[in-house]
């Protein structure tokens, strides 16, 4: 029986996806749990499978189409059934949406060049021209109707002739498609003023501005669309703490030799632990309800080379340490290599973004929606500190922490980061 092949809802906040291939060609048989096409969604590729078995009749979506969730892609049935009734129900043109810069590609590329105009040049003139390498679609005709004849073209080889150029500054010339009638000079050319002019030919060139375009991948895209929501959406207050890293970096030394224990996998455990006794940074706002948690789904923010994604560390706030080093470890890696599922991207409740080994040492993230808090983490400095009337060093880290202020007040978010710059400094005192 003919069934049709959907865009499949690969998790509760896809609304669309972009077909990124077939596996199959029409008229290709599918079995049951093939992969048929990939799907790329604002955070991760991954592969439909059929479930339906037959031929692949008709393919209604073609690469690189955006795709709402459960419309139709293609059509699978058996070799010779009737399958018009299915495609009298199916409008193409209304389910699929294609991106604006590739309907400008489309356009021009379907616009005609536009001819130039034609040259009135005598055969013998048009000869003589080709064989003194003269360009006659420059000159002037002086003949009937603007017409070039072989005086014309005569007394353009008289005018080239009268530069007066050395042998070797001619050759260099030629070599490097260079036009010394460009040279202004009264006295002969040398190879000085065909070097320099070559030089500035150089420079203009590369000193030209030049603009780039390139298409936004489907991931960028959503980036840009959700940061915008954001920033629109929550008024923030940006909070920043200087923490005193040393009992942190004994404990990160101690445990790094055996379990390669990061200051992330600490942070996170901390903040994580932390957390339960301050709902309202965990929180979220669903219409006139704020939504509080007795759980802590803790996003981490990895870095990609075309965008970011936020793999989510599920019930964080009951793991052990060992246990969350091995979790981020293997979601960062899969993240990278684009094999996370939608439950592990989606659910989180707050977020930490470490970017302290690109020695930053203050900045101000972005909420990641519909959270209510985001805690940045930078780079740990050797900065000189009073301590006890005397000056010494210490490894300091700031914190920058944003709070979405409908949810958090700013001495709610002061009282969080103040508690939670004593656990890093002591931390012990949370970790046992």
């Amino acid at each position: 029986m003919a069934k049709k092949i959907v865009m499949p809802k690969l998790g509760l906040t896809m609304k669309k996806g972009k077909l990124m291939k077939w596996y199959k060609d029409e008229g290709d048989f599918v079995k049951l749990g093939d992969k048929i096409f990939s799907i790329e969604t604002d955070k991760i590729t991954n592969d439909a499978e059929a479930t339906e078995e037959g031929y692949l009749r008709k393919i209604l979506v073609k690469a690189g189409e955006i795709v709402p969730v459960m419309e139709p892609v293609g059509i699978v049935a058996d070799k010779d059934e009737d399958i018009s009734h299915l495609l009298s129900d199916i409008s193409i043109d209304t389910q699929v949406e294609k991106p604006e810069i590739a309907q400008d590609k489309k356009q021009e590329t379907t616009q005609k060049p536009e001819r130039g105009k034609r040259v009135r040049i005598s055969p013998v003139a048009k000869k003589l021209a080709e064989e003194n390498e003269i360009d006659y679609e420059q000159i002037t005709g002086t003949g009937p109707g603007g017409r070039i004849v072989l005086k014309d073209i005569e007394e353009a080889i008289e005018n080239k002739d009268k530069i007066k150029i050395s042998p070797t500054a001619k050759k260099i010339a030629q070599d490097a498609g260079l036009d010394i009638s460009t040279i202004s000079k009264d006295s002969r050319i040398m190879t000085d003023d065909i070097l320099r002019a070559q030089k500035e030919s150089y420079y203009n060139s590369i000193a030209e501005p030049m603009d780039t375009r390139t298409p936004m991948t489907t991931m960028r895209t959503i980036i840009a669309e959700r940061m915008t929501h954001s920033a629109q959406t929550a008024p923030t207050v940006n909070f920043t703490i200087s923490v005193d890293t040393t009992n942190l970096k004994a404990i990160r030394d101690e445990l790094k030799v055996d379990r390669n224990i990061t200051y992330t996998d600490l942070i996170v455990k901390i903040t994580s632990t932390l957390l339960m006794d301050h709902p309202l940074l965990n929180s979220s706002i669903d219409g006139e309800e704020i939504i509080t948690r007795n759980y802590v789904n803790m996003g981490i923010a990895v870095a990609l080379e075309d965008g970011l994604l936020v793999p989510v560390i599920k019930n964080a706030h009951i793991k052990g340490l060992e246990d969350i080093s091995n979790e981020i470890k293997d979601l960062s890696y899969r993240a990278k290599v684009d094999q996370l599922t939608m439950d592990e991207i989606e659910g989180g409740t707050f977020t930490i973004t470490n970017i302290g080994m690109f020695g930053i040492e203050s900045f101000t993230p972005i909420i990641n929606q519909p959270e209510s808090a985001i805690l940045g983490v930078n780079a740990i400095i050797d900065t000189p500190v009073v301590v006890d009337g005397c000056v010494c060093i210490k490894p300091m880290m700031k914190l920058s922490l944003t709070a979405d202020h409908r949810t958090v007040d700013g001495a709610v978010a002061a009282m969080f980061l103040a508690k939670l710059k004593e656990a890093l400094e002591h931390p012990l005192k949370v970790l046992l």
